[in-house]
């Protein structure tokens, strides 16, 4: 007598097309996800360097000096009491030599919560606060008190000039009124970033990046050098 073989159990070709062809559609999504907040990222960084110098221009507009750059004195009649304005101290130059015209000192002044005030790129941040240009803590002690960029990095404001008034920019040979740098940028967002604000070449133009941490004057780094995971400064002349 013979006996009914069990059914084997499995998936028809049908069925494994369908699944594959779900997997698929999630991982489009994931990456179209993925891109979109990329994308997002750098529309955020790039605000940043239009709100900065809007805040630089509008600041200067209102008060005929550029933010950091004024005496305690003028600084008390711009913002009575009970404000309490911090002039840059002391009248360095190179650091913060008053009403000459420029944001004295290195755009990464400061750094977070440590209250430096002999710089005016770090003064800089409680002045356009107070004149309600910009949001954000006036006190200079506050470890929220600098602004970071989408991706956590400081963002800074200087014009590039050494003690003897030289042109001594962050990035070598970057050419400008003042500049906007931003920090912590991964290489794919710096890209972007260039491409969308100037003419693509990382190493030239108004917008150049270099190796997060590098020394003040080192050369920028060239499109085709950049790496998308590593991070990196941004800076744009004005």
């Amino acid at each position: 007598m013979n006996q009914l073989q069990p059914r084997q159990a499995g998936f028809t070709l049908v069925e494994i097309a369908i699944v594959l062809v779900i997997i698929g559609l999630l991982l489009g999504g994931v990456l179209k996800g993925q891109e979109l907040i990329n994308s997002a990222k750098v529309k955020n960084m790039i605000g940043d360097f239009r709100t900065v110098s809007s805040l630089a221009y509008g600041y200067q507009d209102r008060f005929k000096s550029f933010p950091g750059d004024q005496t305690q004195a003028q600084l008390n009649l711009a913002f009575p009491a009970p404000l309490a304005p911090t002039a840059c101290t002391p009248a360095a130059n190179g650091l913060c030599a008053q009403n000459n015209g420029r944001v004295d000192g290195s755009w990464n002044a400061g750094g977070a919560g440590t209250g430096v005030a002999t710089d005016e790129s770090s003064v800089f941040w409680q002045h356009v606060r107070l004149a309600n240009l910009a949001t954000g803590s006036t006190n200079l002690a506050a470890v929220e008190y600098r602004p970071r960029n989408a991706d956590g990095g400081f963002i800074g404001v200087e014009s590039g000039i050494d003690a003897a008034g030289a042109a001594a920019p962050y990035i070598a040979n970057m050419r400008g009124a003042f500049f906007i740098c931003s920090a912590g940028i991964l290489g794919r967002y710096v890209k972007q970033i260039d491409s969308t604000m100037d003419d693509g070449n990382t190493a030239g133009g108004s917008v150049q990046a270099v190796a997060d941490g590098a020394a003040r004057g080192t050369a920028a780094v060239a499109t085709n050098l950049i790496v998308d995971g590593s991070q990196y400064t941004v800076c744009a002349a004005y």
